[in-house]
């Protein structure tokens, strides 16, 4: 692999990972924002933009943009998240510059009133959706309880109501800080000519404004709470017949070496078939399903477990997921449970690092939160670093005795 770097005057960053022996190339722009960035009036703007960004520009139609896209066969999207939005396509190495130039002039949308007033429409549908998919609602929900006044507690999608109140102004402006050059990161990955992307880059996004990107950083140590929502419909009845519950507690940022170990934890004790939770809550027939893991985010993290079960047996579920993390932060894991969960993680990271597609995200990420451009060999190095002493200290905080906890479905109460 070979790495490279420009900046432009204007601030815009470029990096790319180049491998010789690959057969595509992708590409992609980082911005960094996402709904942790927003204040609470355009709450959900960032995701609302990110459609909008497909409607085209003062050279292309809405239509001309999915076309050129089709015209590549290229594999092509976006998303949104709570600090980033990401644009990108992986196409064959001779549209290189076709995709700079389709890419570089959707980042400089039309923004035109009737297109963000049926857009809307789109977005409102989309809350109402994910209002009716229970697993989503109840990570949304406890992501807003447990960081509570924090930044991360902010929807991605916002409400209805923010949604609704929002104006097609309130969303330039937003663009015009957020959408900065110096806030947006280009990265290139796979079979590209570094050359060529320079020399394109300047003309396409040279003249592009600078502004003022502040994000606020800060910690976050998390607090106990149970909460329980039963959703109902017009007609009084339960709307969901599952029992729904997320936990969220205090983990570690994304500059934050730990990390890995923490990662590497939450694998043993709760990502697959293999793990204690899978043996003592799926295995026996008492929930449906249970996980743990560790979202990493900038400046902060946090560790998350879900459990899907009978409303009968939710607080059974609940005490058991407990006893199990508990047991595990107490008596720590057994080297060979590390190592498993190590391998697992691993192979996700060399499958994923085959493609240009599938390293565009890391080599991007790898830049937005820590300025590093690390290969996957070196990402591997980290991970297979971590030992029992490295996954054990992170558990020995006991991080879920200060958990949040969210339960929705037809349930009472939670203990």
């Amino acid at each position: 692999m070979q790495t490279h770097f420009h900046q432009l005057k204007n601030g815009l960053t470029i990096v790319g990972e180049h491998e010789a022996g690959a057969q595509t190339m992708a590409a992609g722009f980082f911005v960094r924002t996402g709904a942790r960035d927003e204040t609470p009036e355009v709450s959900g703007v960032s995701h609302f933009l990110e459609h909008m960004m497909f409607k085209g520009t003062n050279k292309r139609s809405p239509e001309d943009v999915n076309r050129e896209f089709d015209e590549m066969g290229a594999r092509y999207n976006a998303f949104t998240s709570e600090e980033n939005t990401v644009y990108y396509g992986n196409v064959l190495p001779r549209f290189q510059n076709r995709l700079l130039d389709l890419l570089a002039d959707m980042m400089r949308p039309a923004l035109r009133q009737q297109d963000f007033d049926m857009e809307k429409n789109v977005i409102l549908e989309e809350i109402a959706m994910y209002q009716d998919r229970p697993q989503f609602s109840v990570f949304d929900l406890v992501r807003s309880k447990y960081f509570a006044a924090h930044p991360l507690s902010s929807s991605v999608l916002g409400s209805t109501q923010s949604i609704s109140d929002l104006t097609r102004d309130q969303m330039q402006k937003y663009f015009d800080q957020r959408y900065a050059a110096n806030n947006l990161t280009l990265v290139f990955t796979g079979q590209y000519n570094w050359d060529e992307v320079r020399e394109a880059a300047e003309g396409a996004c040279g003249d592009w404004n600078t502004a003022d990107t502040p994000r606020e950083l800060q910690n976050y140590e998390g607090h106990s709470e149970i909460h329980v929502e039963r959703p109902r419909d017009t007609e009084g009845k339960d709307k969901f017949n599952r029992a729904h519950i997320a936990m969220m507690a205090p983990g570690y940022s994304e500059q934050d070496e730990r990390r890995y170990a923490a990662a590497v934890a939450c694998e043993a004790i709760g990502a697959g078939d293999g793990s204690r939770l899978y043996w003592a809550l799926v295995h026996n027939g008492i929930a449906e399903a249970a996980q743990i893991g560790h979202d990493a985010n900038d400046g902060a993290g946090a560790f998350y477990g879900y459990v899907l079960a009978d409303p009968a047996r939710a607080q059974q579920s609940l005490d058991v997921f407990r006893s199990v993390v508990a047991e595990a932060c107490r008596d720590g894991l057994k080297p060979e449970e590390i190592e498993r969960a190590k391998r697992r993680i691993a192979s996700h990271v060399v499958l994923s690092a085959e493609t240009p597609m599938g390293r565009l995200r890391p080599v991007g990420m790898n830049w937005v939160y820590r300025k590093e451009q690390t290969g996957s060999e070196e990402s591997l190095r980290r991970l297979l670093a971590v030992t029992p002493q490295d996954a054990n200290e992170v558990l020995s905080n006991a991080p879920f005795e200060r958990s949040t906890v969210v339960g929705l479905g037809p349930l009472d109460e939670l203990k």
